[in-house]
């Protein structure tokens, strides 16, 4: 390794306090990534058949049961509900505000979005405008939009985390079983009726259930091997009893072949899912931090944190560009048929290519996710609210159905969470300093 990086590696592991939890940080990156790897891979792209949303999944089906362990949003919940409930009884230590915590909150995870949805919004008005057709701008623009359901569902998870963390500490287990269970009955009806937005409450309920699961982690109450272990099992058996018997698909990762989707809308598999996860990933919680007192691995961690959410949002806006321009160019050798024995061949290479046109990407926007310090007075209650409903509407909408139909640019979904943001005070605007007396 170069003596730079390994001196800078050092400086980061020395300044590093001993208190603070490497493996957390590490999960949180570590899980991100997989979920890059994961949709760089699973979208198939191809000169006859275009850009196939689900196409690994749908040719495959003997790839279905390999998503038990790469879909790992789970571990990200997991990890955020550790964060959170640092972060906000951080803050009622230093008597801050539900209001202006749920602000910062939003600062860091909305900011980030502000140039994606203007440069998505620039780039359907300019293809349409030179003739490009409807149905492929907007499944560009969807499938590049394709990470914000996840933001949506973490932000309303972010806003009830204070409430949740008082269940939390005063019920114990039982706030997450009640969770879990009404989870399992929003299912019921949402699977009985064939109503998929029956089934919506659970991107909510799900997660914040699983959420608690961090809680637990912070407070110690998953510390032994025979806990965790436990966890494990009850995962996994009520995940396999689930699909076995249940009406739940194979795959956690939504396939056009299920009938119904374990993720969209989120169903309470996928809290089994995470529960068998988190037991797996906390029995190693002990070696893997003994791994990370290693500087360079340690480093690596740090700087995919520091621009995480700009690596999320912008890897299928890499994916989506680089396919439509082969596409354009009649690029037909550099597009094997999927699942081919060449197409796997130049899996990595695909990788290393769209790694570098997101590394470009999270150098140019990377800035978004580092605000400036924000030193104005608590806002009131209902504006920090406001922005995450205006962000959660839009981005649900476009996550499902991208910035365009038949008659141009549906403007009210991208435009709503920027003048959410804007409107109630996450972003702060020039001119409007004030000083916290």
């Amino acid at each position: 390794m170069p003596r730079s990086f390994l001196a800078q590696a050092r400086k980061v592991d020395e300044a590093t306090p001993d208190s603070r939890s490497r493996e957390v940080d590490f999960l949180r990156a570590a899980a991100i990534t997989v979920v890059v790897l994961g949709h760089w891979t699973i979208i198939a792209v191809s000169a006859t058949g275009g850009i196939e949303p689900h196409g690994l999944l749908d040719q495959a089906r003997w790839t279905h049961p390999l998503t038990w362990v790469f879909q790992v949003m789970p571990i990200f919940f997991l990890v955020g509900g550790y964060s959170n409930a640092l972060s906000w009884r951080s803050a009622r230590r230093r008597q801050t505000g539900y209001a202006e915590w749920l602000r910062a909150r939003l600062r860091r995870l909305g900011l980030p979005l502000i140039p994606l949805l203007l440069v998505w919004l620039a780039t359907c008005v300019i293809a349409l405008a030179v003739g490009a057709e409807p149905a492929s701008v907007q499944l560009a623009s969807q499938m590049a939009l394709v990470p914000t359901w996840f933001l949506a569902a973490y932000l309303l998870v972010v806003i009830v985390a204070p409430p949740c963390l008082i269940l939390w500490e005063r019920w114990g287990w039982w706030s997450i079983i009640a969770g879990i269970g009404l989870a399992g009955i929003i299912d019921l009806i949402s699977i009985v009726t064939e109503s998929t937005l029956a089934g919506y409450p659970n991107y909510l309920l799900v997660w914040a259930s699983f959420h608690q699961f961090g809680y637990a982690w912070l407070d110690g109450r998953l510390s032994s091997i025979r806990r965790c272990l436990l966890l494990f099992v009850i995962g996994a058996v009520g995940l396999g009893l689930l699909v076995g018997f249940g009406p739940y698909p194979v795959s956690m990762i939504t396939a056009g072949t299920d009938t119904i989707s374990n993720s969209a809308p989120t169903r309470v598999t996928m809290a089994f899912l995470g529960m068998a996860q988190a037991g797996i990933v906390l029995m190693l919680q002990r070696p893997l931090a003994k791994l990370l007192r290693s500087p360079g691995l340690w480093f690596l961690t740090v700087l995919v944190n520091q621009r995480i959410m700009t690596w999320f949002l912008w890897h299928l806006t890499a994916l989506t560009a680089l396919a439509n321009v082969l596409i354009g160019l009649d690029a037909d050798a550099l597009l094997p048929t999927p699942l081919t024995g060449i197409w796997w061949l130049t899996r990595p290479l695909w990788a290393l290519v769209l790694l570098a046109i997101t590394g470009v990407l999270v150098a140019i926007f990377g800035r978004f996710e580092t605000p400036a310090p924000d030193d104005r007075p608590a806002p009131p209650m209902w504006m920090p609210i406001a922005a995450s409903a205006a962000i959660c509407a839009g981005l649900a909408i476009m996550a499902d159905t991208g910035m365009v139909n038949d008659r141009g640019v549906t403007w009210i979904w991208p435009v709503l969470p920027l003048v959410g943001m804007v409107a109630f005070g996450v972003v702060r605007l020039p001119g409007r300093r004030t000083a916290k007396s």
